[in-house]
């Protein structure tokens, strides 16, 4: 009965006005792309502001840094499983309800995780709210996907994926100054703004084109046909196996993301410390250069997208080999320079976020075309599951690693998971579409 509720929006009748149609998709698709990137930076509202939130939380509620950093890590791979999982249920479930339920349950638990008395009530709000995450990406793969062509996603997955940056910029702002005033402020604030941002998606959004009396989108941009031939009419499960985890290219990109995250995540989280403890940077500068990091993985975002569909032919692959590359030459000139000056500490930075965000978005499109859009969620959500699987590197394994034997070796990894994540891409540098 609940899956009910989610079931996709069935076809209306079919638009035949030529004029009428063209409006409409012009209209539809810049409604989706908006709404769809301003609720997943809602999604990011509740999910990164503990950052700010941690100093004082750790006090109030006697967290030890083991214990925080065995939650955190948790929340990650929940995370994962929970996009992977919610991906096979995106890709058959109505966009309009199924992303507004997920943050408005994500809002839940931060309202939960704001009255929290105990360490052990912290974690278990905290790590549900892991799982409900998972329900932000799916439906917005499943309307990228449904309303723009395989030849168009680069620069579209490209412009939305601009909210994870614009998401954790924007609450990071917002919680520096909420969280010295109360800790708790921190998690009801954001939260009360993804429930108002819940009812606004379930205002502007909407299924497929077909639930709007719309053609597909091939047909709309007269692209060729997206589905294999023989496998329009085959069963979801049977066309899943067969081109998302029977497809060796989707696992290839997988992987890679696995080693894209290492370093995005590891760079965004050990950050601020690193800076501050090696290289003397006071917090709220280290802070600032994070912001330029994020900023800068905007940009390559969009840079990377354009190239891909207007360079490249929709082959993402070859984006993400050049930017990997890039990404680590960066990265060992941050380590070796071991530079004193801000100036350059900030440049470098903004060199690694440049190449490595590019990756990060594309890896989406590169599974999303492979899997054709009515298999979208579920190869990204795959992806995804490697992505957020990494946390436990960059996470517990980093803390352990530093602790043990210091920056070097952890500055070794990341130059080395740049580098793997390119030479997989190499590997992957044809992928485009499904063999027909």
């Amino acid at each position: 009965m609940l899956f009910d509720f989610f079931k996709p929006a069935p076809p209306a009748p079919r638009i035949q006005d030529t004029q009428q149609v063209n409006r409409l998709y012009r209209q539809w698709r810049f409604r989706i792309l908006c709404s769809t990137l301003i609720g997943y930076a809602l999604f990011y509202f509740v999910r990164k502001n503990i950052s700010c939130a941690l100093p004082a939380m750790e006090h109030d509620l006697g967290l030890t840094k083991a214990s925080l950093g065995l939650f955190l890590t948790l929340h990650g791979v929940l995370y994962g499983i929970s996009k992977f999982a919610n991906g096979f249920l995106g890709d058959r479930a109505n966009v309009r309800y199924f992303m507004p339920a997920g943050l408005i349950l994500s809002a839940v638990m931060n309202f939960g995780i704001g009255m929290s008395g105990t360490a052990e009530a912290f974690g278990l709000f905290w790590l549900a709210n892991g799982w409900f995450q998972g329900m932000g990406f799916p439906p917005c793969a499943r309307a990228l996907t449904h309303w723009f062509s395989p030849r168009e996603r680069g620069l579209k997955f490209a412009v939305w994926n601009t909210s994870h940056s614009v998401g954790a910029a924007l609450v990071l702002v917002l919680c520096g100054y909420l969280a010295p005033i109360n800790w708790r402020l921190a998690f009801f604030v954001p939260a009360g703004l993804a429930v108002i941002c819940a009812g606004f998606l379930l205002w502007r959004l909407r299924d497929t084109p077909a639930s709007m009396g719309l053609p597909p989108v091939e047909e709309y941009a007269g692209d060729k046909p997206e589905h294999p031939d023989g496998d329009k009419e085959s069963g979801f499960g049977p066309f899943v196996r067969r081109y998302v985890f029977g497809n060796p290219m989707i696992w290839v990109v997988a992987i890679a993301n696995f080693f894209i995250y290492t370093v995005r995540y590891s760079f965004l989280d050990w950050g601020p410390t690193f800076l501050n403890q090696t290289r003397h940077v006071e917090i709220p500068a280290a802070g600032w250069m994070l912001f330029a990091y994020e900023v800068s993985g905007i940009i390559g975002m969009l840079i990377s997208g354009w190239v891909t569909d207007r360079v490249f032919g929709g082959r993402g692959a070859r984006v993400c080999f050049i930017s990997m590359v890039c990404c680590a030459a960066c990265v060992s000139a941050f380590w070796k320079l071991d530079s004193r000056s801000a100036l350059v500490n900030a440049a470098l930075l903004c060199g690694t976020g440049l190449f490595v965000y590019g990756p990060q978005a594309l890896v989406g499109v590169i599974a999303a075309n492979l899997a054709t859009r009515r298999a979208a969620a579920t190869a990204i959500g795959l992806t995804g599951l490697f992505a957020y699987m990494s946390s436990v590197l960059c996470g517990w394994g980093i803390g352990m690693m530093v602790d043990k034997c210091g920056w070097q070796p952890a500055f070794a990894l990341f130059v080395a998971s740049a580098l793997i994540a390119a030479v997989l891409f190499a590997v992957a540098w044809n992928a485009y579409r499904p063999a027909r």
